[in-house]
């Protein structure tokens, strides 16, 4: 065995423990007919259906946040009428209800897989649903996280959103994945919670249980048969990111000074107290599809004023970025795109969706703007997915229109990162999507592990185009942001700043690490930081030049 595994570090904790593996999934039913009848295999697998998405709406009441908007995703999937008809069908065929929800939603697994994206990743999502029905059928548990009865680092093949919510966290100190990428539901669940994680580690299927092991997010790797000296580093780590979790919350700067106001990525207002308490200065992305996903049709002027309302009101005085309806082919919605395309995640989707539905955009215009005039926020609004100069012009009159002053765009493929200069100043300020700038540059679906290694915001091809869209910033005078997971890498938030980003957005529980390192840096090493990685030729080599900048 090597001395240590690779994948990908989520946020910059470290933990040691003995392993403990999650066992596989139980064996999928064999093709067996069924003694019941159709009719009383059908309520038998209703039964079962709502049963099970019952017990993930409860998980998700009780996790809350990001995690709550998972769960609620898998509830919907789960009581699909579609995905109920083709299960029917082979029950109607003679087919056990066990076997006829294991063929129908693999079924549906790869039509997903095969579609990508947003899509592609919501196969793991469905293919847990399908495990926990088809338990149910059986009369068996559930499957789930081991209890070893002691502290451990859990070890998976992946993690369904369901159990990385509940996850005891006086329990798990680590979570190790075999698949997954760093935008993966477990990724951004296990960021969300502050779990020290290595996702996507090829080997790690070799650790056995009680094994002793380090697990290293900040280099991505987990360190195997740990010497005591590692042991001992490794609870130093610990015991600093404790103290500074708990020093007195201060606003974003680097050491000179120099502000970088730090903001919290959110799914819902119900999020907002959380954000405050670690520190949030502000909301620099605002997802608002949590009001359109779960619709039949587009919702009210009204429904929509009431949920900006109540978001805008707990952050009085405060930057509050609200990105317009980010869906389309790939996020499917028959109210804004009914219309099937082989490559959704270069189709109608994002601004380009809503300018063929105007009155979706108007309505959700109109819907901020009065939300704007009941409450004391700073609110900006920004499009997301704009690829030309002509689309940033759209969207600012539109904002414009309807009487809100601060609008802007989301920079999240090449063409508008390259024409930045002539897109800023047909608009009020840009934030950049990494997670979906690095998976169009290098070409790498961001949700596919197959090609994990490729989805990685260090490497050069893509921190160059983030200095083009910094220099067009200062060129104009207008505000550049980060709102994409890298901000959440705290020495990559530091080259990001030496590239002229001047705020940084990102799940609430990175807040504490960012925060700490931008204040060992000044602006003139943070530019040094950033050439360093510039002139590297791989992600792994801008990581590495950056750390040795950084005196590492």
């Amino acid at each position: 065995m090597p001395e240590s595994l690779s994948g990908t570090g989520i946020g910059q904790g470290v933990a040691y423990g003995p392993v403990a593996r999650m066992a596989p999934p139980p064996a999928p039913p064999k093709d067996s007919s069924s003694e019941l009848t159709p009719e009383e295999e059908s309520a038998r697998v209703k039964e079962a259906i709502d049963v099970v998405a019952a017990e993930l709406a409860r998980r998700g009441e009780t996790a809350g946040g990001q995690a709550q908007e998972v769960l609620e995703a898998q509830v919907m999937m789960a009581q699909d009428p579609t995905l109920f008809e083709a299960v029917t069908e082979r029950v109607n065929a003679g087919k056990t209800g066990e076997f006829a929800v294991h063929s129908a939603f693999s079924e549906f697994q790869d039509t997903l897989q095969m579609l990508g994206g947003y899509l592609g990743e919501r196969a793991s999502d469905l293919a847990d649903v399908a495990l926990r029905v088809i338990a149910h059928l059986r009369g068996e548990p559930a499957p789930g996280v081991p209890d070893p009865g002691h502290p451990y680092v859990l070890v998976a093949q992946d993690l369904a959103p369901a159990d990385t919510a509940l996850l005891d966290l006086a329990k798990v100190q680590a979570l190790v994945t075999i698949e997954g990428g760093p935008t993966s539901h477990t990724a951004i669940l296990a960021r969300g919670k502050g779990i020290t994680a290595v996702v996507g580690v090829k080997g790690a299927d070799h650790l056995s249980d009680g094994e002793q092991v380090i697990v290293d997010a900040a280099s991505s790797e987990v360190i195997l048969k740990p010497t005591e000296e590692q042991v001992e580093a490794a609870q130093r780590r610990i015991d600093a990111r404790a103290a500074a979790a708990a020093a007195p919350i201060t606003d974003g700067a680097l050491a000179d000074g120099t502000a970088v106001p730090l903001l919290a990525n959110l799914g819902t207002p119900e999020a907002a107290e959380e954000a405050l308490a670690l520190g949030a200065e502000g909301v620099g992305l605002f997802r608002t599809e949590f009001l359109f996903l779960s619709s039949e049709k587009a919702p009210s002027v009204a429904a929509q004023r009431e949920a900006y309302i109540k978001l805008l009101k707990a952050f009085p005085g405060k930057k509050v970025v609200v990105r317009a309806l980010d869906a389309g082919a790939d996020k499917p919605l028959p109210f804004l795109n009914d219309a099937e395309e082989e490559n959704p995640a270069l189709g109608l989707r994002g601004l380009r969706a809503l300018l063929a539905n105007e009155e979706i955009l108007r309505d959700q215009l109109t819907a901020l703007a009065e939300a704007e005039a009941e409450t004391d926020a700073d609110l900006w609004v920004m499009a997301p997915m704009v690829s030309t100069v002509e689309e940033a012009e759209a969207f600012t009159k539109f904002a414009t229109e309807h009487g809100l002053k601060t609008a802007g765009v989301m920079i999240e493929v090449p063409s508008s990162a390259l024409m930045a200069d002539k897109i800023l100043p047909a608009t009020g300020f840009a934030s950049i999507g990494t997670n979906d700038l690095t998976q169009y540059t290098m070409a790498a679906d961001r949700l596919l592990g197959s090609v994990a290694g490729l989805q990685d915001p260090w490497h050069p091809a893509v921190l160059r185009l983030i200095r083009e869209v910094g220099a067009a910033g200062a060129a104009t005078g207008k505000p550049v942001g980060v709102c994409g997971e890298a901000a959440a890498d705290p020495l990559l938030a530091v080259v990001l700043v030496g590239l002229g980003v001047n705020t940084l957005s990102m799940a609430p529980a990175a807040l504490a690490d960012v925060r700490l390192e931008l204040s060992k840096h000044t602006t003139e090493q943070a530019e040094a930081l950033a050439a360093a990685a510039l002139s590297a030729s791989t992600a792994a080599e801008a990581r590495q030049a950056a750390l040795e900048a950084a005196g590492r």
